[in-house]
């Protein structure tokens, strides 16, 4: 039987709310599609 005063996990908590993650879905691509944006315009070498 499952003890009714468990604590439920943190993760499961997480896991269990959809709309957590969906932000997260979209949120950890975006940062990085911006980050890995950034890094190839600082690589473009400067025209002289």
């Amino acid at each position: 039987m499952l003890d009714t005063n468990e604590e439920i996990p943190t993760m499961q908590k997480i896991l269990d709310n959809p709309f957590l993650l969906l932000f997260l879905g979209v949120a950890i691509p975006t940062v990085f599609y911006i980050i890995w944006g950034i890094m190839e315009i600082i690589s473009i070498p400067i025209a002289r």
